[in-house]
């Protein structure tokens, strides 16, 4: 089921007794959760109406018993269930053992005044487990995938929307920019900016230089991108802000062959036609982080790609052998790198 319609149906009192929530953005699982308390909990109610377990801890027998006990003084209860391996691929824990009969036969027949959440935090589910075949077949089952460009700046202008505050195109992607895809980092971020417009005020580029840090790996990604159009002061300066955070070069070293190695793949794999989304899912990364290496990839060849990488490994090498001094050798290459 998509997010969006699920959404709409509680918001419209169409609740479905069993959900499971399966991805990896977790902030908008607890975004969902925080909307099915508000729309089926009253505020008073919920310290007892709402029940959270771990089955990493607990079994699963015991959460069908608590699923199956009527609340008490409320209509109904919402029991948030964090799964460890029942849905997915991974390996199932040896301190708790579950029988997982006993929830095929809640799934069967649920209650009616309990609204059973579990959240699986991994990107697929197992689909030759029976339990997830049963789930697809009886529950809502709804993919908490990692938004695409157009709808995370959505989701950005949205946020600061409820604030009564505006953003613009070029300000909500330099926030992207510094701030990075993180859901929860970004909502910190855009909760800061708001304060700072006040309500009905209107967020700019400006503002978002002035009140929003780049994180070291962010920094890194602006650092490729004033390489990338052979802005070699602009870069150097970067490098320098991040000596002065106290960041060790050896790390810098890494986080920019990282980015280098990600810019190579993303090159090789547009010249076999992949999309930006499939991409993503190949290399394991954000669809936005996919469409700056994309954009920073065109700008240069395949050949000399491999030659930084390759100058990048030989830097780390000299610097673990004491062959360089770190923050002389960093320095030189990126010298180099902008020549």
């Amino acid at each position: 089921m998509d997010l969006k319609m699920a959404a709409k149906q509680v918001k419209a009192g169409e609740v479905s007794p069993l959900y499971l929530c399966h991805g990896t953005e977790k902030y908008r699982m607890k975004e969902f959760v925080s909307l099915l308390e508000t729309e089926l909990i009253a505020e008073d109610q919920r310290s007892f109406a709402v029940a959270n377990y771990d089955l990493a801890e607990t079994p699963i027998e015991l959460v069908v018993e608590e699923a199956e006990t009527a609340p008490f003084l409320s209509e109904r209860k919402l029991i948030v269930v964090r799964d460890s391996s029942l849905f997915t691929a991974g390996k199932e824990s040896a301190k708790v053992e579950h029988r997982i009969e006993k929830l095929l036969e809640y799934l069967a027949n649920p209650a009616d005044y309990s609204v059973l959440v579990f959240l699986a935090y991994a990107e697929k589910l197992d689909e030759r487990k029976k339990l997830v075949k049963a789930f697809k077949a009886s529950a809502a089952v709804i993919s908490f995938a990692p938004m695409g460009e157009s709808e995370l700046s959505g989701w950005v202008t949205k946020q600061f929307g409820r604030s009564s505050v505006s953003i613009g195109p070029e300000a909500a992607a330099l926030l992207l920019k510094r701030a990075g895809t993180s859901l929860a980092g970004l909502s910190g971020e855009i909760e800061k900016l708001s304060l700072f417009a006040g309500k009905g005020g209107t967020v700019g580029t400006d503002d978002v230089e002035k009140l929003v840090a780049i994180g070291t790996e962010q920094s890194v990604f602006v650092l490729v991108e004033h390489i990338a159009n052979l802005k070699l002061q602009q870069a150097l300066d970067v490098f320098y802000d991040l000596l002065k955070q106290r960041e060790e070069p050896i790390k810098i070293v890494s986080l920019i062959a990282r980015q280098f190695r990600i810019i190579l793949q993303v090159k090789e794999m547009s010249g076999q036609n992949y999309s930006q989304q499939q991409m993503a899912g190949q290399l394991g990364l954000h669809p936005y982080a996919v469409k700056i290496a994309s954009e920073q990839a065109r700008r240069f060849e395949t050949v000399r790609l491999r030659h930084i990488l390759s100058s990048i490994a030989k830097l780390d090498h000299q610097i673990k052998t004491g062959a360089v001094d770190k923050v002389f050798g960093l320095e030189m290459f990126l010298l180099r790198l902008g020549a």
